[in-house]
């Protein structure tokens, strides 16, 4: 973004301190408070401070258990994330394979979809109850544990499941490569499979220790998978952990679960840090105006590479899928699929009959709705707030806006619960137990992805009708209304639709902030599935699933009105 000199800042600053204002108060309310009071009741239990109680719960053996548990799992997943999004990557990039822009939307799709629903699909498609398998024959032997419970299927699942973000980090660096140097290479008669160990891969060194890192903190920080595939094993990771410590309140469980908060927080944290230094290492990558092209021709091979990337699909996304949508279809959990079996009962269940699905698909529909059109309001000034400030203004104030996005989930609830469990000053009244607390805590975790898009346009905002309009007298809020908003619009309406994609069927802030009635569909799908009402579970799964893929469909139709960059999936 360029940075005005320091007259034209003036200029345009004119009248701005209500901007500022809007911007501080988003700024505190949104990350400095849920953090703060997080670590105050970790360090200041009673208002003193003390180090003795959160040293204590942190090595207790159930936690150091918790610790050893989610830093495995994520680490293990991570390995297999970047192995599987790195090769894909570099296939989709580099080489002549037909159908890229499809396969880039259906991975990408795949990681979209809430953890919860992902572990779900894939227990639906193996076990011994099975739909599928016991079509084919194949499935194991009635009352047999499902190979995919604990560590092994938790790593599995989460493994395929942030492959994807791999393939985007990954994607986005080979975007960053000039294309003179591969040319230059092949000019001088460089084979394909030299270009890419003696130049990419070096040049790609930062993005692929940056898209690790970023698996590994996903990882830290999932709580949907673990808790499906993990808790009914007893495999606890530190975010089951701090849901089972939270379901059994105790005297003392206020502080057990700050001091776990800020211990998963911290894991997440430094490996979010990490993976930014290494994603800003010293410029190795050449800014040129012409990217990298797909320069590898398969020749014969092509139609082979082409399998195996859609074997590769229907591993990640569509025979779960199927899993899904089998375990939806037939009337008892476990009979085969068959014509005589098919029904549609679990869908009309779960849309129409009961109280409490309805209600769930409601309420998220109008958690994330709402959340979702709040923030893309909040980000039109918040952004031209920022616009004119100086670049290292802005780095320091986004970082701190991504303090709730770059926390894990189930750590910004506990700072929510934290925040809001006693009434607030001057109304004398409580946001826990409602749904405010909810808004509150999906507006805290979604801003950086609605403001990211409109920060990007606001850089492509001529100052110059401003200019004229601040020399005539208008002020601030007058160029923000009548100029600037109608062009940060379009970025302001796909991050919203964006944030919606995350905040409908999530899971891991909504686990600990719901209460009777405020119940959301990752709530709901993840207690039918406790309960053992698994086709039911998978009826809500696949109309998650559905609301997803359409909301992509429509980010994509509307791509030509968005700044470059913004929909992952587009290579």
């Amino acid at each position: 973004m360029r940075a005005a000199p320091a007259d034209e800042r003036s200029l345009l600053n004119r009248g701005g301190g209500a901007l500022i204002a809007v911007l501080f108060a988003a700024v505190v309310g949104f990350a400095v408070l849920p953090v703060g009071r997080l670590l105050l009741a970790a360090f200041l239990p009673g208002g003193v401070f003390g180090l003795s109680g959160f040293t204590e719960q942190i090595m207790s053996r159930a936690a150091q258990r918790a610790m050893f548990a989610s830093f495995e799992s994520a680490t293990a997943s991570s390995v297999l994330a970047l192995g599987v999004g790195g090769i894909l990557a570099l296939v989709l990039a580099a080489t002549d394979v037909r159908g890229r822009q499809l396969l880039t939307f259906l991975f990408v799709l795949s990681m979209l979809i809430s953890p919860q629903v992902a572990a779900v699909a894939f227990l639906s498609l193996t076990g011994s109850a099975s739909p599928i398998l016991n079509t084919l024959g194949l499935a194991p032997e009635p009352g047999s544990v499902n190979p995919l419970l604990g560590r092994n299927g938790v790593v599995l699942v989460m493994g395929l499941h942030h492959a994807p973000l791999v393939l985007v980090v990954l994607i986005a660096g080979f975007k960053r490569i000039p294309r003179g140097l591969v040319d230059a290479a092949r000019i001088d008669g460089a084979s394909p499979w030299r270009i890419v160990t003696t130049i990419l891969l070096p040049l790609l060194r930062p993005h692929l220790v940056g898209a690790a890192l970023l698996a590994f903190v996903a990882g830290i920080g999932n709580f949907g998978i673990p808790a499906v595939l993990g808790l009914p094993v007893n495999y606890v990771t530190l975010p089951t952990l701090i849901y089972r410590r939270l379901s059994s309140f105790g005297p003392t469980i206020i502080g057990d679960i700050a001091a776990l908060g800020v211990l998963v927080g911290a894991m997440a944290g430094l490996g979010v840090i990490a993976s930014r230094m290494a994603l800003r290492a010293p410029a190795v990558l050449i800014e040129d105006e012409t990217r990298l092209e797909p320069f590898w021709r398969l020749g014969r091979s092509r139609p082979f590479v082409e399998s195996v990337l859609w074997l590769v699909t229907l591993l990640v996304l569509v025979l779960p899928g199927l899993g899904l949508l089998a375990a939806a279809l037939v009337p008892s959990h476990g009979m085969p699929l068959t014509a005589s079996t098919i029904t549609l009962e679990h869908f009309a269940e779960v849309l129409l009959r009961q109280q409490v699905t309805v209600r769930a698909f409601t309420n998220s529909l109008t958690f994330a709705g709402g959340s979702a059109l709040f923030l893309a309001c909040l980000s039109i000034p918040l952004a031209y707030a920022l616009a004119r400030r100086t670049p290292r203004i802005v780095g320091i104030v986004s970082g701190v806006i991504e303090m709730p996005y770059a926390l894990p989930g189930i750590v910004l609830a506990v700072a929510c619960i934290l925040l809001f469990l006693r009434p607030l000053p001057l109304i004398g009244q409580s946001l826990y137990a409602t749904p405010w607390i909810i808004l509150f805590g999906y507006a805290a975790r979604f801003l950086p992805v609605v403001l990211k898009p409109v920060l990007a346009a606001m850089g492509q905002v001529d100052p110059a009708q401003e200019e004229a309009a601040a020399l005539d007298g208008a002020g601030s809020w007058r160029r923000l209304r009548d100029i600037v908003a109608p062009s940060l619009f379009p970025a302001a309406a796909a991050g919203a639709l964006l944030a919606f994609l995350f905040a409908f069927g999530e899971l891991t802030v909504s686990a600990l902030l719901w209460s009777a009635g405020t119940e959301t569909v990752g709530v709901i799908l993840y207690s039918f599935e406790e309960a053992g009402l698994a086709s039911q579970a998978a009826a809500i799964g696949l109309v998650t699933i559905t609301v997803v893929a359409m909301t992509m469909i429509v980010l994509d139709t509307a791509r030509s009105f968005l700044p470059e960059g913004i929909l992952p999936w587009r290579v």
